[in-house]
């Protein structure tokens, strides 16, 4: 099977177009070696798929023969790729569910972030 193919059937990609243009963007290696669109995917390969800065690793299982629900799709590649850290872009993010913050924490955030995006924040 073809890997844009393989990578949209499986739902990488929501199609394949996007899939094959991120293989032709060199965002996806396979066996960490840079590859075309139309290489062909076997059972065992590592699949590396570059996704806003962060590597995910997908090792082929299965190739499905059309394109399946998620809940099937899952079967078809096993996820190795490490947990993504709750930091963006230096700013520490709040836990799901803590509610609001207090007007201590409100100040420190405003601290950490600047002063420029304090004063934007309030209008």
């Amino acid at each position: 099977m073809r890997l844009d193919t393989w990578l949209w059937t499986t739902r990488q990609f929501r199609s394949r177009s996007l899939a094959t243009a991120a293989v032709r963007g060199g965002h996806v290696r396979v066996n960490d070696q840079p590859v075309k669109a139309s290489y062909k995917v076997v059972p065992g390969d590592l699949i590396k798929v570059r996704e806003q800065g962060f590597d995910r690793i997908i090792e082929v299982v299965s190739l499905p023969p059309k394109r399946l629900g998620a809940p099937l799709a899952r079967e078809c590649y096993i996820d190795h790729s490490p947990p993504r850290p709750r930091f963006h872009g230096g700013i520490p993010m709040r836990d799901p569910g803590s509610g609001r913050p207090t007007k201590k924490e409100r100040r420190e955030l405003e601290e950490l972030r600047g002063k420029e995006w304090a004063k934007h924040s309030r209008r």
